[in-house]
C-alpha cells in the first residue's frame, strides 16, 4: 500500500515509529515516549506526534520523541504485559488495556483518568468491496451467502476483529429475535466464508487490497476510508444496517512512566488527544472525534445515522470476552466446527 512508515527494532520486535521534534535520539534533553497501539492507527499517530511535539516544545521548551509500535491489539497488550516498555497504550478496546492492568502495570481506575471512558475518538465497522460492488453486498446477511468470500482478522488476536464479530452478532440477534441457536448458525456460516483470518486489521487489509483475496473486507471504518484514499477508483464502502460503536481506549502505563520519570509527558500526550486540533487530526484520519461539535464538521464523511449498538448491549467487555472470545468460548466452539 502507499502509506510510508519508519521501522526500527525495539526489544526484539518490529516497531513502526516516527521521531517527532528536533531532538535526536542521543539528545539526553529530549523526552522519549513509546506509544504501543493497534494496527490501523499508524497514520493517525504519525500526524498527531508531529503536532504534539510542537505543543510540548511550546509548553516546556523540551524536544520530545515518540516511537510507535503497531500490531493486533490483543497481541500488543500481551507484548506490553511481557515487558515491552510502553509509556502509553492506545489500544482497540477496553479489555486489552485491562489485560495490561491485570499484569500489574497500570493502576486501577485508568478508565476514568481521561474523558469519555478514556476514549478520545471512536469508530465503527463497515464493509469494503471492489468498485461497482460486483457481489451486490448490502448487509450482514449477504456475508453468509455461498458465493461470498470474506476477509476479517482473528478475534483471538485482533481487537478490531472482536468489534467485527460483535457487530455481526448484533445483526443476527435482531434478525432471529434473540434465538441464540440461529444466531450461532449465522456466525458459524459467516466464518465458514472467511478465506484468511489475519492476526490484525492491517494484515487483513493487505490480504484484501494487495493480495486480491476475498469479495469483502470487514473493516474498521477508518481503515476502509484510508483504502479508498489510496485507491479511489478501485473500492467503495458499504455501511451495514447495524454496526457497533467501537471505542478504542488509551492509558498511561504507570509502572513504566514512574520508572522512566515520563509521567508528565505521557499524561499530556493522551490528554492532548482531546484538544480541538487533535480531534480534527482524528477526523482527518477517518476516526470519529469524541467532541460532538467537531464530529458534526465531518457529517459529510461519516454516516452519523447508522444504528450502532454498544458494548453495554453485550454486558460490557468482561462479559463479552468471557462469553465469546475466551478459550472455549462461543467463537472457539463455532470455529472448531
Amino acid at each position: 500500500m502507499q502509506r510510508k512508515v519508519i521501522s526500527i527494532v525495539l526489544a526484539g520486535i518490529l516497531v513502526v515509529g516516527i521521531l517527532s521534534g528536533c531532538g535526536s535520539a542521543t539528545d539526553s534533553s529530549a523526552v522519549q515516549l513509546i506509544n504501543v497501539s493497534y494496527d490501523p492507527t499508524r497514520e493517525l499517530y504519525e500526524a498527531y506526534n508531529q503536532m504534539f511535539a510542537e505543543h510540548w516544545k511550546e509548553q516546556t521548551g523540551q524536544e520530545i520523541e515518540v516511537t510507535q509500535s503497531h500490531g493486533g491489539s490483543g497481541k500488543q497488550a500481551l507484548e506490553v504485559a511481557n515487558g515491552l516498555e510502553a509509556d502509553v497504550v492506545t489500544l482497540a478496546l477496553e479489555y486489552d488495556v485491562k489485560a495490561v492492568e491485570d499484569a500489574g502495570l497500570i493502576d486501577s481506575g485508568w478508565i476514568d483518568e481521561f474523558s469519555l471512558d478514556s476514549s478520545p475518538y471512536t469508530s465503527t465497522i463497515v464493509f469494503l468491496v471492489r468498485k461497482g460492488n460486483p457481489k451486490d453486498i448490502r448487509d450482514w446477511d449477504d456475508l453468509v451467502r455461498d458465493d461470498v468470500s470474506i476477509i476479517t482478522p482473528n478475534p483471538k488476536t485482533s481487537g478490531g476483529a472482536r468489534w467485527n464479530y460483535l457487530a455481526a452478532w448484533a445483526y443476527a440477534k435482531q434478525l432471529y429475535n434473540s434465538d441464540e441457536i440461529q444466531i450461532k448458525k449465522f456466525i458459524q456460516k459467516l466464518y465458514q466464508n472467511v478465506l484468511v483470518l489475519d492476526s490484525g486489521a492491517r494484515g487483513a487489509t493487505t490480504s484484501f487490497i494487495e493480495n486480491g483475496q476475498g469479495d469483502v473486507l470487514v473493516a474498521w471504518e477508518n481503515e476502509a476510508f484510508l483504502s479508498i484514499q489510496d485507491y479511489p477508483n478501485d473500492y467503495e464502502i458499504i455501511t451495514p444496517s447495524i454496526s457497533i460503536l467501537a471505542q478504542p481506549s488509551v492509558a498511561v502505563v504507570d509502572s513504566v512512566v514512574d520508572s522512566k520519570q515520563t509521567r508528565e509527558a505521557a499524561t499530556e500526550y493522551l490528554n492532548y488527544l482531546y484538544s480541538e486540533k487533535a480531534q480534527r487530526i482524528a477526523g482527518d484520519n477517518y476516526y470519529r472525534p469524541s467532541n460532538e461539535e467537531i464530529l458534526q464538521e465531518y457529517k459529510d464523511v461519516f454516516d452519523l445515522d447508522i444504528h450502532l449498538v454498544t458494548i453495554d448491549d453485550f454486558g460490557g467487555w468482561e462479559e463479552a470476552q468471557e462469553t465469546h472470545f475466551a478459550d472455549g468460548g462461543i467463537f472457539d466452539q463455532i470455529y472448531e466446527k
